[in-house]
């Protein structure tokens, strides 16, 4: 399958998946579970900065329409999708990742950086996410625990996924 069309069904799937079943979990108002930011950071190595904020524009406005939240889910995807490459390039090795992985995943990042790498992006969408929806700090605690709690359960939704669609090669 190429690689366009893999992404392709990525895209949909993990829009319907969040909108169907995921944005009706809410645990005690503080978790609210995210997986598809995991579009973004699964997209190939090599795609320019120009085209990943374009798609996660486009992922974040698609999902926006759908749970009505007026530009938080566009903003927090356009915004780890303009890190995205200056995380893979901290995490790089000397020589860059494999050659034949198009893709940053378990097998072409190794399972430490791949780690970091998605929870550093993970945090840092919900960061963005949670502090627009608030859009106060009149209760810091508050903010600072649906962002964790909200971070540790997405990461075991990415966990779960790499479990489910990791390819050894």
């Amino acid at each position: 399958m190429s690689v366009l069309l893999r992404n392709i069904i990525r895209f949909i799937l993990l829009i319907l998946f969040q909108v169907v079943v995921l944005d009706h979990i809410l645990i005690e108002q503080h978790v609210n579970p995210y997986l598809y930011m995991l579009f973004i950071l699964l997209l190939p190595f090599n795609l320019p900065r120009p085209a990943l904020q374009l798609l996660g524009f486009l992922l974040g406005i698609t999902l926006d329409m759908f749970s009505d939240t007026f530009g938080l889910h566009a903003a927090a995807c356009v915004f780890i999708a303009y890190l995205r490459p200056f995380i893979l390039n901290i995490l790089s090795p000397q020589g860059g990742f494999e050659v034949t992985q198009r893709t940053p995943s378990v097998t072409s990042m190794g399972a430490s950086q791949y780690a970091i790498y998605v929870s550093v992006l993970v945090l840092l969408h919900n960061i963005v996410y949670f502090c627009l929806s608030v859009f106060s700090f009149a209760d810091p605690l508050y903010l600072l625990l649906k962002i964790l709690l909200s971070t540790v359960v997405s990461l075991f939704l990415v966990l779960i996924y790499e479990l489910l669609f990791f390819s050894r090669k």
